[in-house]
């Protein structure tokens, strides 16, 4: 299924259709049925998401779960991942500057998972 087609199904279930997605995400009217031939960028598939109240995995096509579950299992850190996280933790950023951080981490992945896609 596309990411057209998921976001399709997902706004028909909430009673909308694309082109009122895409305003209530703060796109131009057509700009989901340009995703059909064109590449979103990150941030609008994010806020096409947050209406839609599901992950952007799942409109990538990455998991059947509209809604991931947390689960107990506490996966292990490496130690380059604790360095991350601790230069996050400690850089003193603001809410805002901490949502543009998650919107880059987000585009740079599915970045990498479009560019996989293109290589298969």
């Amino acid at each position: 299924m596309t990411i057209v087609e998921r976001i399709k199904e997902v706004s028909k279930n909430k009673n909308l259709n694309l082109k009122s997605t895409a305003i209530k995400a703060g796109l131009s009217e057509n700009a989901i049925y340009k995703w059909n031939t064109q590449k979103p960028n990150a941030d609008a598939l994010k806020a096409v998401a947050d209406v839609l109240g599901v992950s952007v995995d799942y409109l990538l096509g990455n998991t059947d779960e509209m809604h991931p579950t947390k689960t107990n299992n506490k996966e292990e850190l490496k130690p380059e991942d604790i360095v991350v996280l601790n230069k996050i933790r400690t850089a003193g950023l603001n809410d805002e500057q901490l949502k543009k951080l998650d919107d880059y981490i987000e585009f740079l992945k599915y970045d990498y998972i479009r560019e996989m896609q293109d290589d298969e």
